[in-house]
């Protein structure tokens, strides 16, 4: 019924099969994919997204697929896609993916009233004045990752390979632990250490997940997953129940700006003890995680364009000279803001977002039944030549010199952290965090690729650097 009322709306897409959809033709294009690595100049999607490309080269800029037995409607529109980001009351977060709530559910998974409630008792987190205050932990748990690379360096005497990703992984996961947890920020770690074991085990799952009832079944797997998401239940209970009977000044940590924010809440509007755990394992997962893939994307390209390499390192010699980098100068980087940009445009950490809709709706000249959901392609609008012209594939930093709404001509063409109401709570948090990262590695080291490099990215929920074992970066 679905796929016909789609298709008299002048849709074309794949006829629907029962219970699996798509599923297994995507599964299957995508693990030959990834069978070998790719050359640093091919076209990323045909790997990430390879049943997506060939769908939009065989079906136009909207199309549909079937996801389990979803409907997906796949949009390249800019306007369509700034309606379906301004209007966040009408598409909505699907719930069609029960295991993803495995790993944190929080402000990113939540919808309208309940949406906005903790919107708002969040916010004061973030602002751009309690971030300030973070540059310091910052500037910590970088420097002790980036002093370890110096140390290999000098064993060795010169040059020498260091694979980047476990480094930048303990940074992030370091940086995250301490903002969110203060002094307990130990037993968050192993919060992070159980959220990288359930994405893995999620993602193993994704297959099946569709089955009715999989999600209960006593599989190996799913008794895994319930072993560890009760595990971090009861550090966090642990942590936050310490804080609260501890009653103490506020701390500036994101759990304690949290709390505080919390309690002057209204009777009846606060978040509850479980509200509070969520989010803070929603701080744990998507901000270590895409900051980690932000920074090992940035150091590959920065690796491949030495030129770009150079006129970073000077700005950053030219700010700080050989002092601690300090946010006033963190915020003058212009020639790094453009690079970053330029890395979250060609390697976006979350390659499509998806919407549901749960009645009737307009969407631009389309009509659209509830039930659908609407896929918005990230990487493949990034690198869209009809939108970014016909180098849109090459890595040009300087496409982003006078900003993203001149690199982007007002359209919404650029959304590495969403865009409209909900756009990401966490995006000053994150870029400050990766300026830090790269300032202090542009003033100890120079850098480039190793030979034994494999261009074998692959999605694990974001866009990763190799899922081959190798040595990625000479220092």
């Amino acid at each position: 019924m679905l796929e016909s009322y789609l298709r008299r709306q002048g849709l074309s897409g794949t006829p629907y099969t029962p219970l699996v959809g798509d599923l297994k033709k995507n599964f299957t294009m995508t693990m030959e994919a990834r069978s070998k690595p790719i050359k640093l100049t091919d076209d990323i999607s045909t790997r990430v997204m390879p049943y997506i490309l060939q769908m939009l080269k065989t079906h136009g800029r909207t199309f549909f697929t079937w996801l389990g037995t979803t409907p997906t409607i796949t949009i390249m529109d800019p306007e369509q896609i700034k309606e379906v980001f301004n209007k966040v009351y009408d598409f909505q977060k699907p719930h069609t993916f029960p295991l993803g709530n495995v790993i944190a559910t929080g402000l990113a998974n939540y919808d309208g009233e309940k949406w906005a409630k903790h919107r708002r008792i969040i916010n004061p987190a973030f602002h751009l004045e309690k971030i300030k205050n973070m540059v310091p932990v910052f500037h910590q748990s970088c420097s002790e990752v980036v002093g370890k690379w110096d140390k290999i360096a000098s064993d060795k005497g010169s040059s020498c390979e260091v694979d980047v990703w476990p480094g930048l992984v303990s940074m992030t996961a370091d940086v995250i632990s301490r903002t969110a947890f203060g002094s307990s920020y130990k037993e968050g770690q192993r919060i992070f250490e159980l959220q990288g074991e359930l994405a893995q085990l999620v993602r193993l799952s994704f297959l099946k997940a569709f089955i009715p009832g999989y999600i209960y079944l006593p599989t190996k797997n799913n008794r895994r997953m319930k072993a560890a998401s009760r595990e971090i239940q009861v550090i966090l209970r642990r942590i936050i129940n310490k804080r609260l009977r501890a009653r103490e000044a506020p701390s500036g940590d994101l759990l304690g700006i949290l709390l505080e924010s919390n309690s002057g809440q209204a009777k009846g509007n606060e978040l509850s003890i479980e509200d509070v755990m969520e989010e803070c394992k929603l701080f744990y997962f998507a901000g270590q995680e895409t900051t980690s893939v932000l920074l090992v994307w940035t150091m590959v390209m920065l690796s491949q364009h030495q030129d770009w390499q150079a006129r970073a390192r000077e700005e950053v010699k030219q700010v700080f000279g050989d002092k601690e980098p300090d946010t006033e100068g963190l915020n003058q980087l212009k020639v790094m803001t453009m690079i970053l940009y330029e890395v979250l445009r060609l390697y976006p950490p979350i390659p499509q977002m998806t919407r549901a809709i749960h009645k009737e709706m307009k969407l631009g000249d389309l009509t659209l039944p509830g039930g659908v959901q609407i896929s918005l392609p990230t990487l493949l609008v990034h690198r869209d030549t009809q939108l970014w012209g016909s180098d849109a594939a090459e890595f040009k930093p300087k496409r982003f010199k006078d900003g993203v709404s001149k690199a982007t001509m007002g359209q919404v063409s650029f959304f590495p952290f969403a865009w409209g109401p909900r756009i990401c709570i966490g995006q000053n948090f994150a870029m400050m965090e990766a300026k830090m990262a790269l300032a202090l590695i542009l003033q100890r080291f120079s850098f480039e690729l190793s030979p034994s490099y494999a261009h074998a990215l692959y999605t694990a929920p974001t866009v990763r650097c190799s899922s081959y074992p190798t040595q990625d970066i000479v220092l």
